[in-house]
């Protein structure tokens, strides 16, 4: 059975050199996934200008839908990422499945930045791409569940939540990172025909030295001290019986996780293709808009996860299924016909105080639900699964319907979502506090 106590590395708080050491370590885990989502966003933040290039076609929704649909289709593969990569996080350490999910990252976008457009090369283009794109999904399949993992076993205990929020600063920083990137290159150093032609390149060249610079710094990065010592006493269960022998904790992940990751894609991802093509604004002023809105997500994710700590993990995810439900058709609806930059601001961040509450402590949940000998694997892969299914394909459907001329259906669907989503934290227990160290 599970032992649900603390061992004596989860309970050491330490003094001032304990603190620091600890916050080193966050530091060092968060970079890389900033990093690494950074480049995978790059993808998103830069569609816009290269889907031309891989896509011709004489409707840009079109051309969106394409870029949306291979977005979707490379999700599929992160489960795969997530029993690779979590292997070797439960079996070898979570110090080199993060270093060896960064350097993937590194090739997938030295990849996109090197691949020739549909004019020079045909269909080998998209199909290059594509390619890229699959590496990619399999470093963040993986990465997701070894940095949340990695951050949950650093924390202290009773600042899990707030420490595990930033796994959630940094993966909207990726994308803010991404956005930066788009307002130097449009408003400061590019046209937006070079931006088309060539400029679009520029990012994912960024991205790819990013990802050696912190492949380098994650050397250092310190192996927990709770993978070592359970190491040390537990066997591993093999993957599959681990897997099975928690199939209540995997479908918990899988239901908890639906509602918020199409939520989550719908209000980053997507966002930037809604404000363009159906509130109608230009290029910069989408670009500001997301900036804005993404920046006031990023401040939430630790207040949010800091509040956990105090109240519980219940409570907010609770929040979000009630909110979520009530207001996330509404804000759509809304968003679909004004026509005021202020306006549509106000109503993403609006969309953004409910969507905060499982954002910022979704990835501490999953972890405090499976003990260490299994909990990469038992995070990444359900949440990889879901997310391939709900939250990937979002932008998608959202575009599908606009193209059958039905698009306020998508505010329904993902009203649907979160309300599933709803039902299974009205019934899942409390999760602070429930760290699982040991399984035997």
């Amino acid at each position: 059975m599970d032992k649900h106590i603390p061992s004596a590395m989860a309970t050491k708080t330490g003094g001032p050199a304990e603190t620091r050491r600890r916050i080193k370590a966050v530091i060092l885990g968060s970079l890389g996934n900033l990093v690494e989502w950074y480049d995978f966003y790059a993808y998103t933040a830069f569609a816009l200008y290269f889907s031309a290039a891989f896509f011709p076609s004489k409707d840009p929704v079109v051309q969106q839908l394409n870029a949306a649909v291979l977005f979707a289709a490379t999700f599929l593969v992160r489960p795969i990422g997530g029993v690779l990569f979590g292997y070797i996080a439960d079996r070898y350490g979570r110090r080199p499945s993060l270093m060896l999910s960064v350097l993937c990252m590194c090739v997938g976008s030295l990849m996109i930045a090197a691949t020739p457009t549909y004019a020079t090369i045909g269909i080998a283009a998209p199909v290059i791409l594509a390619i890229a794109r699959v590496i990619e999904s399999l470093s963040l399949g993986g990465e997701y569940g070894a940095s949340a993992t990695y951050l949950s076993e650093v924390a202290e205990p009773h600042r899990r939540g707030f420490y595990s929020s930033f796994q959630y600063v940094t993966l909207i920083g990726g994308q803010l990172t991404a956005i930066i990137v788009l307002l130097l290159l449009q408003e400061v150093f590019l046209s937006i025909d070079a931006l088309k032609a060539w400029g679009w390149r520029i990012p994912f060249v960024i991205g790819a030295l990013l990802a050696i610079f912190i492949g380098i710094m994650r050397r250092n990065l310190p192996e927990t001290e709770i993978f070592t010592e359970t190491k040390r006493v537990v066997s591993r269960p093999g993957l599959l019986r681990g897997l099975t022998s928690h199939w209540r904790e995997v479908l918990i992940v899988m239901g908890l996780t639906a509602g918020g990751t199409a939520a989550f894609y719908t209000f980053t991802t997507y966002m930037q293709t809604f404000v363009k093509l159906t509130v109608g604004l230009d290029y910069r002023t989408t670009t500001f808009i997301i900036f804005a809105s993404l920046v006031f997500a990023t401040i939430l994710q630790p207040l949010y996860g800091a509040l956990s700590d105090r109240i519980g993990r219940k409570p907010m995810l609770m929040f979000f299924g009630i909110a979520g439900t009530l207001a996330t058709a509404p804000i759509l609806l809304t968003l679909q016909h004004v026509k005021s930059p202020l306006i549509v601001l106000l109503l993403i961040c609006a969309a953004w105080l409910f969507t905060a509450g499982y954002t910022s402590i979704n990835a501490i949940v999953k972890a405090e639900l499976f003990p260490t000998s299994i909990r990469a694997t038992g995070v990444a892969v359900p949440y990889a699964f879901t997310v391939s299914l709900f939250g990937g394909t979002a932008p998608a459907i959202a575009l599908y319907f606009k193209r059958i001329g039905h698009e306020a259906w998508f505010s329904y669907y993902l009203t649907g979502m979160i309300f599933l989503s709803f039902l299974v934290y009205a019934f899942m227990s409390e999760t602070k506090g429930r760290i699982r160290e040991i399984s035997s």
